[in-house]
């Protein structure tokens, strides 16, 4: 079994109340568990109301094809985001 996960962080300039970042951080997640069925969740900055933390975590039974469905979801939540992407880390 092999596990992968990733830290990424979000700056979200239209955000001008906690609330406001909750409704980009659910809207976001709730894609990616859908689409990717992966574990997703926020994990830091959860009260600073213009920066979202997300962590993911992907498990496979093959090296190759964790990296390759991590890759996918980085690239579609950057893509499907209501924020920009200002940071990735790979935690192996």
């Amino acid at each position: 079994m092999f596990t992968l996960s990733a830290k990424l962080t979000f700056h979200i300039p239209q955000s001008a109340s906690l609330k406001d970042k909750r409704q980009v951080r659910r809207s976001l997640i709730e894609k990616v568990r859908h689409k990717f069925n992966t574990a997703i969740a926020e994990i830091d900055t959860q009260g600073v109301h213009q920066t979202l933390t997300i962590g993911i975590a992907v498990v496979s039974g093959d090296g190759a094809h964790r990296q390759n469905a991590l890759d996918e979801i980085i690239r579609f939540m950057e893509g499907h985001a209501e924020a920009e992407l200002m940071a990735v880390e790979i935690i192996e």
